[in-house]
């Protein structure tokens, strides 16, 4: 019977906008995230064109791994890593964008950080771009509203996949690319928010402009990605993408019709796009129907066919139902439903669904055929040191269930890569802007009143996964 492969790839993952800090540190410009003020459970966070006085932003600290590297890359080769999924900050490496010369400050810290990992054999996993667009960008050109934008990340990539070769192998071009379908995504991926002050979960939505924006990531993407295969053959690149599963909530055929269009939509649009190589054909009435013009410029649509993805990768956190009637929503990640009677939730509303997971990756597996890796999935909950550590076997449980679920779906067929939990180490939360909300493996003493010297310590999950990497997740008690 098939079990996880010997040279799986555990890990964990972060994001440079929600774990670096040193936000104007060594030449690094201000990004879309360090605008975002903090936010809570009940109170959206908001992103302000200026800084306000007195307001908390808290990804300009964030948990601060810039100072804190070299003991977070040791904590994370104590676990077992085998890969470390991370990003590299656009606004490190070119302060707005528009930069013709990098910045070699920046250039050298993910240096540091690379040759840090190798000391410990530790694959980097390196998402491109991840919610951290420009401000720069914002301000000049209304972020991937313009074409100009696709001219800037270009730039950026061929910066660091000359820089970094040699030390990165696997590359993801945007995070959760298909956040872009949901007004907040206009935020956190696009940057469609020239001159917008306001709560991030009420951007006007401009469903024309937001399109617009995700095609010139889809040619961005499909740019770099052709350009790396014929410069790079060593180099393997993917997507990433929400898998925000969902269920129709009865038989009833209208439900069952109204979760196949939300699925296309949500879960499959994009990455049709990236791993197909072109528009599926159901996004021609949606189009039509919303008096969406899409603007091509000749040679894109033979761009998307040249620059298609060698593995596919996604964030899994929970699922929802859809209904064709009732319209009650839940809480989610970014996403909404209605609340499944079947399932329990996570101190947050998100409904926890761990064969949801096995389900997801053969979805995956039978629609694609291409190597699959789960690079976000976890319990955001409330943390409470105790004894000088966190007792958190509420998160062993939730891990333990979706871990038993990957291997199944691996005895199902699917070519699973690798698992990379969510925030192994605590970071800002992307939805909420708030430390309250953690994940990780290991506590980071910060808090919602900027207070905290930033010491890590182990939480009782640390030790369970560590069992788990070295088992290759035989032993998940």
């Amino acid at each position: 019977m098939k079990t996880f492969k010997p040279d799986f790839l555990w890990g964990g993952a972060t994001a440079a906008n929600q774990y670096e800090g040193a936000w104007d540190v060594d030449g690094k410009g201000a990004s879309v995230s360090d605008h975002c003020t903090n936010g809570s459970h009940t109170s959206p966070k908001r992103v302000t064109p200026v800084f306000e006085e007195g307001t908390l932003y808290p990804s300009r600290v964030a948990t601060n791994f810039y100072h804190h590297y070299k003991e977070d890359i040791a904590l994370a080769a104590e676990m077992g890593f085998k890969v470390f999924r991370m990003s590299i900050n656009w606004t490190r490496i070119y302060p707005t964008g528009m930069e013709e010369t990098p910045n070699e400050k920046g250039l050298e810290f993910y240096d540091k950080v690379f040759d840090e990992l190798k000391k410990y054999n530790i694959e980097p996993l390196v998402t491109i771009s991840h919610y951290e667009i420009p401000y720069g960008l914002v301000e000049t050109y209304n972020g991937w509203y313009s074409r100009e934008t696709i001219d800037c990340f270009v730039r950026y990539c061929k910066t660091i996949f000359e820089r970094y070769k040699g030390k990165v192998k696997y590359w993801l071009t945007f995070n959760e690319i298909n956040s872009g379908t949901m007004p907040m995504g206009a935020v956190l991926s696009l940057g469609t928010i020239k001159g917008y002050n306001g709560p991030v979960n009420k951007v006007p939505d401009e469903k024309e402009v937001r399109y617009q924006a995700l095609h010139h990531q889809f040619v961005a993407s499909a740019m770099v990605i052709k350009y790396a295969h014929e410069n790079y053959p060593e180099y393997k690149l993917g997507n990433m993408s929400i898998l925000a599963t969902s269920y129709p909530l009865t038989c009833n055929p209208a439900d069952v019709v109204e979760n196949q269009k939300n699925a296309r939509m949500m879960n499959w649009f994009c990455s049709d796009v990236q791993a197909r190589g072109y528009y599926p054909s159901y996004m021609d009435r949606f189009f039509e129907e919303n008096n969406i013009t899409i603007k091509k410029e000749p040679g894109d649509d033979e761009i998307l066919k040249q620059g298609t993805i060698d593995f596919y990768t996604f964030s899994y956190y929970m699922s929802s139902c859809i209904s064709a009637e009732n319209k009650d929503s839940g809480a989610g990640n970014l996403i909404a439903g209605v609340p499944n009677p079947y399932l329990k939730a996570s101190d947050w509303g998100w409904q926890i669904d761990p064969e949801g997971l096995r389900y997801t990756l053969n979805e995956v597996w039978d629609r694609y055929q291409l190597p699959v890796m789960v690079v976000e999935n976890g319990l955001g909950a409330y943390d409470k040191l105790e004894d000088g550590t966190v007792h958190d076997s509420y998160r062993i449980d939730y891990l333990r269930q979706h871990i038993a679920q990957m291997e199944e779906a691996v005895k199902d067929g699917v070519d699973l890569m690798g698992y990379t939990p969510w925030g192994w180490i605590d970071v800002v939360s992307a939805s909420t802007g708030e430390y309250a909300k953690r994940y990780g493996f290991v506590y980071v003493n910060r808090d919602d009143n900027d207070q905290g010297d930033f010491s890590r310590i182990r939480k009782d999950s640390f030790f369970w996964y560590k069992k788990v990497i070295e088992s290759n997740g035989k032993d998940l008690d």
